[in-house]
């Protein structure tokens, strides 16, 4: 069952680096309301790296961000974010095929195919957190500004690609979670390790041994029953 659970975790955690991966690029991050809007027919939508304006005809036109260090700091913070939970959920994945114990990679011996897991599982769970933390702190800029009476730019509302990262995010950490949850008990179930028994010396005597030994004193048997009294005259 244990196998079972870290292969399922494995696979958790590579669905979602393959989610992450795609909500990085998602153009949909926030979208403008029309609540309190009196132009309804444009929408703007933004992501990380780029703004897109659409009209009702189906239009749109879309500029990249001319300058990084002319960006708010949340975003900046988002992009390196976003960016180290790939990178960590990628390294995670390659030592979590390495780590697993239905694979077979280099002759690695179970002990240390359960740290290789462990290490992934805390790579995929640190990736999880980072995409957490990116995608909720976007998301509380925006729900600021949109609550904010004074704010008198252009509010937004919660676009499909955070929802998307929520779920990437989740599924890096639950999938970390099953990872290293076994780490422990394939070190019990290491082979290697319960044929390594303590050497202890027989006390039981084979027959043919016993056959050309003289009986000991302490089989029960008085060997100076055998002599008379004048062998010890």
């Amino acid at each position: 069952m244990s196998v079972a659970v870290e292969t399922f975790g494995f696979f958790l955690a590579a669905v979602g680096l393959l989610m992450l991966g795609v909500t990085l690029p998602h153009s949909y991050w926030r979208v403008s309301t029309v609540h309190g809007n009196v132009i309804t027919t444009n929408t703007i939508f933004e992501n990380l790296w780029h703004s897109c304006a659409t009209d009702s005809l189906g239009v749109y036109n879309c500029w990249e961000f001319p300058s990084m260090l002319a960006l708010s700091g949340y975003i900046q913070a988002c992009r390196a974010l976003m960016i180290t939970a790939i990178l960590l959920g990628f390294l995670g994945l390659f030592l979590g095929m390495a780590g697993l114990r239905c694979t077979n990679i280099g002759g690695i011996v179970l002990s240390r195919k359960a740290k290789l897991a462990a290490t992934a599982g805390a790579l995929h769970i640190l990736a999880g957190c980072c995409g957490m933390v990116a995608i909720s702190w976007y998301a509380s800029n925006i729900t600021q500004d949109f609550f904010n009476p004074l704010y008198s730019g252009t509010k937004y509302e919660l676009g499909p690609a955070l929802y998307l990262g929520w779920s990437a995010s989740l599924l890096a950490i639950l999938g970390g979670v099953c990872l290293c949850s076994n780490c422990c008990k394939a070190r019990e179930e290491d082979p290697a390790a319960s044929t390594r028994l303590s050497y202890k010396a027989s006390a039981v005597r084979s027959a043919a041994l016993a056959a050309h030994l003289p009986p000991a004193a302490s089989d029960g048997d008085n060997s100076f029953d055998k002599y008379g009294k004048n062998a010890y005259v």
